[in-house]
């Protein structure tokens, strides 16, 4: 593997990723295997305390449950535990972080999972203290669409989601390339990666809410000071955006997939085009936004993404590995780093567990993994 830092983009060298490629890692420290880099034109300064080291580290603490059915979205809950989604049988289920118990929130209905379509991905209100609403992204027989439902703990398990109410609908839905990731911003508004479903002209057309990222009020309207008047769209042409997050200065990050060159961590604007189906990766052509790192698809295949310790790190499916993204403000700072590789298969969520630990889940019971690697499971990280 070659990593080269070049015009202000890492490119990871190694990769077919028409849908969501395939592979993962398990517990015990794991040095990366990241190369030196290169360096082109130096990235702005900034203090010791905010850039992280060159090399990292990612040591799994724990299995914290296994035997789950085709994990997809995360969301930890304050006061403890963690709510995942299931694609396949759309539900949510409550796993206690201590001892790995499940508990049945319920099934969302209406969901209509096919291919890389289901219950996707979730997220909980802002106001989720006082409301107890969770978001969820979910396809249906018609459509790709965003719901909230009111959780009570205090029902008989299976019993404790409330009757979805839509918050968003019409997002174009296909066999492949959904999106799917959703979270709240530092703003309060919801953002939501939507794919292009393999039909490539969406991604380029600003009136489609394919091959986009969606930002949102959380009732579902355009949300002030978006880029294009009364649209809910932030930026354009993307092919897959199956991660979102923000850095401690509140920037947002994306990743997408490739079709078959290139994956991308980008850097997201408002209003930005990100070249796809035009170009795929780094064109140095300034109608359009370059990514920060690339790689090639049998490396990456990126689904979700987490900021800790400095960096970024995102979950990889075809892959089957972890990177790190360590940031010196919007450029990366050095060579990117992968860890667990090919120790549990396919990743496909990472989120923060605060501090310097993250929660992971991985992705072999989604049709494109290995059965010897055995069921899916989430996994606590210590991460620096």
């Amino acid at each position: 593997m070659t990593v080269v830092l070049a015009a202000a983009a890492l490119v990871v060298t190694a990769g077919c990723s028409s849908g969501e490629g395939g592979g993962a890692d398990g517990p015990g420290a794991s040095s990366g295997t990241g190369s030196p880099a290169s360096h082109a034109p130096s990235a702005p300064a900034a203090t010791a305390d905010e850039t992280p080291p060159a090399k990292g580290s990612a040591k799994v603490l724990r299995t914290v449950t296994d035997g789950l059915d085709t994990p997809w979205g995360l969301a930890p809950l304050a006061g403890g535990g963690l709510l995942v989604s299931s694609r396949d049988e759309g539900t949510i289920t409550r796993i206690d972080e201590k001892t790995g118990a499940k508990t049945p929130l319920g099934e969302v209905p209406g969901v209509a999972p096919a291919g890389e379509g289901g219950l996707l991905g979730i997220a909980l209100s802002p106001d989720y203290a006082s409301d107890h609403m969770i978001y969820a992204y979910l396809t249906t027989a018609s459509d790709n669409r965003i719901v909230r439902m009111l959780y009570d703990e205090r029902k008989p398990s299976g019993e404790q989601l409330g009757a979805p109410d839509t918050v968003f609908k019409g997002i174009p839905k296909g066999m492949i390339h959904n999106g799917g990731r959703i979270a709240f911003g530092p703003d309060r508004m919801l953002y939501a990666g939507a794919g292009e479903t393999g039909d490539r002209g969406l991604a380029q057309d600003k009136e489609s809410l394919g091959g986009k990222i969606l930002r949102m009020t959380p009732e579902g309207e355009p949300a002030p000071g978006n880029p294009f008047p009364d649209s809910v769209v932030y930026s354009y042409g993307h092919r897959n955006v199956q991660g979102l997050a923000w850095d401690r200065e509140q920037r947002l990050w994306a990743a997408e997939f490739g079709q078959d060159t290139w994956d991308e961590l980008n850097r997201i604007e408002p209003g930005g085009n990100y070249g796809w189906p035009v170009v795929e990766g780094i064109s140095h052509n300034s109608a359009y936004r370059d990514p920060v790192a690339q790689w090639h698809t049998d490396e990456a295949s990126p689904s979700g993404i987490a900021y800790a310790e400095g960096s970024l790190w995102m979950a990889s499916l075809r892959g089957e590995r972890l990177w790190r993204i360590p940031l010196n403000g919007t450029e990366a700072s050095a060579a990117p780093e992968d860890f667990l590789t090919d120790r549990y298969g396919r990743l496909r969520t990472v989120v923060s567990a605060g501090g310097d630990r993250l929660w992971l889940t991985t992705s072999e019971t989604d049709g494109r993994g290995t059965p010897e690697k055995g069921d899916d499971r989430l996994v606590e990280l210590e991460v620096r």
